[in-house]
């Protein structure tokens, strides 16, 4: 049987199926346009490794987060392996990069990283403002929010005017089980030794870290360990970060900051920036540049001074507390940063050999 028309069908049908018509279209442009709207506000995230402390970091990323729109998606290190697990993490990911920003705590693993060449060289508008030896000149890192390496002492076990003054102390036999280190193998411990052996070259360093271990020195698994052990009285002292130290004086612990090595012709102290890094090729570089800017403003170095982390400004108009002292209250020890990345290598070999893990 043929099919069947009805060519006397009113035109008031006509009209409401072409009102359905058009109704369908127009719903279709509109879930398209919604759709390519998704598209976008999924595009609008960026990958961060973070190496600081998840505590200190994580407020920060929210911030900006909830203030720019931008998801921020981060994997943060553990203690146990801090930098370099992140690190090895970048270098296995360089063929199809996963992270945009690469928030690092210290500055030789960035080094590192721009050496392998798997950083983006991007000026960043006010990297100026920041000191010149803690920026790279094409823009490959930027360095802020520096800690210090200081000696933490019990101040219940030791009289002021016993304290140790200098990190050489590890090595003198009064002190003999008394001190501690953190495994030199990660973290500012690793870069702390790595600038002692670019300064005074592999053998009078691989001499003091064999002086170190020969004097009982307790090697434990990270700085924040060295500081508790410290404030518990299980060491009298010990060599650890600012932010560390401070966690222990904030907590009511009796304990004490001294920083080493100031007398005149003293190595002084050294000062280990956080460093921010875009990796090359990364998914979200608009995105990656625009966190950047945000944490390399005075406003998040004055939180990170002010807050529990206590980081010490680099950006001159950034303002801190008194809980550490300031840069030019300090004698510091100069760094030649490059020199102290490219000895790293051989160094962490030597350490390994040293230190039976």
């Amino acid at each position: 049987m043929e099919p069947h028309f009805n060519c006397k069908r009113p035109i008031t049908n006509s009209r409401s199926f072409s009102v359905s018509i058009c109704r369908y279209v127009v719903g279709l442009c509109l879930w398209s346009l919604l759709c390519l709207g998704c598209g976008g506000e999924k595009s609008r995230e960026v990958v961060v490794y973070t190496a600081l402390d998840r505590e200190f970091s994580e407020p920060l990323l929210e911030e900006f987060r909830v203030s720019r729109g931008t998801t921020v998606l981060a994997k943060y290190d553990v203690e146990s392996t801090k930098t370099v697990g992140l690190v090895e993490a970048l270098i296995a990911e360089k063929d199809r990069p996963r992270c945009d920003l690469f928030w690092n705590n210290e500055i030789l693993n960035t080094i590192r990283l721009q050496k392998l060449g798997l950083l983006d060289a991007s000026k960043s508008p006010h990297g100026d403002e920041f000191p010149a030896a803690m920026r790279d000149p094409q823009g490959h890192w930027y360095g802020f929010a520096a800690r210090l390496r200081i000696i933490i002492v019990n101040t219940q076990l030791l009289q002021a005017a016993d304290y140790p003054k200098s990190i050489l102390e590890l090595t003198d036999p009064k002190w003999r089980g008394r001190a501690g280190l953190a495994k030199p193998l990660f973290g500012t411990t690793a870069t702390h030794l790595a600038v002692l052996f670019s300064e005074w070259g592999g053998n009078r360093a691989a001499e003091f870290l064999r002086a170190v271990l020969a004097n009982k020195t307790q090697i434990l698994g990270g700085n924040k360990q060295v500081a508790t052990a410290v404030a518990s009285g299980e060491l009298a002292w010990g060599l650890t970060d600012t932010d560390d130290a401070l966690g222990q004086i904030e907590a009511g612990m009796p304990v004490a900051i001294v920083y080493p090595d100031q007398d005149e012709n003293g190595l002084g102290v050294l000062a280990i920036p956080n460093t921010l890094a875009i990796l090359k090729g990364c998914p979200h570089p608009e995105q990656a540049r625009e966190l950047r800017e945000y944490l390399l403003t005075p406003k998040i170095e004055t939180a990170l001074a002010n807050g529990p982390s206590g980081q010490v400004p680099l950006h001159p108009q950034a303002t801190a507390t008194k809980r550490i002292k300031p840069f030019s209250e300090l004698r510091l020890q100069a760094v030649d940063w490059n020199k102290a990345a490219d000895a790293w290598p051989s160094a962490m070999r030597v350490i390994r050999e040293i230190i039976v893990e």
